[in-house]
């Protein structure tokens, strides 16, 4: 990891589009054959949010297991565990690098995970975010 200034607008610009992104996801209809997207876009909606939380504290990622990580070092009460993350990056990498071909019923719980912790995430990332130094309120 590289350090770089601490950028909070664009951080915020980041979570804006991961917001954005799920609310989209969370539309699909989930069937075999979106299950692939779901399930990618799902995903990087998450890692977004922990790559703002690097962009805020001034840090360059050179792989996707760094903002997970900061996401997940967070304090979050959900209704299910964010450590099911993991299992998420585990799925998509299968999908992007071995021609993993997922199901409806991953994608269908991909969604209701989604659906339990996503909000939760984005409200700790934005305090997190705020509790900086030179952090502006937004």
């Amino acid at each position: 990891m590289r350090q770089k200034h601490r950028d909070t607008k664009n951080a915020a610009s980041i979570i804006e589009a991961a917001v954005k992104q799920i609310e989209y996801t969370l539309t699909l209809a989930s069937t075999d054959d979106s299950a692939f997207n779901i399930i990618r876009n799902v995903y990087e909606c998450f890692r977004m949010l922990g790559g703002a939380l690097l962009v805020a504290k001034g840090i360059e990622s050179q792989d996707h297991l760094a903002p997970l990580r900061e996401l997940l070092q967070l304090n979050v009460e959900t209704s299910r565990p964010t450590k099911l993350l993991e299992n998420l990056r585990t799925i998509r990498h299968n999908i992007n690098y071995y021609g993993y071909t997922p199901k409806k019923v991953e994608a269908d719980d991909a969604l209701s995970w989604a659906r339990a912790c996503f909000q939760p995430l984005v409200e700790a990332v934005r305090q997190e975010i705020g509790k900086l130094p030179g952090a502006q309120r937004q």
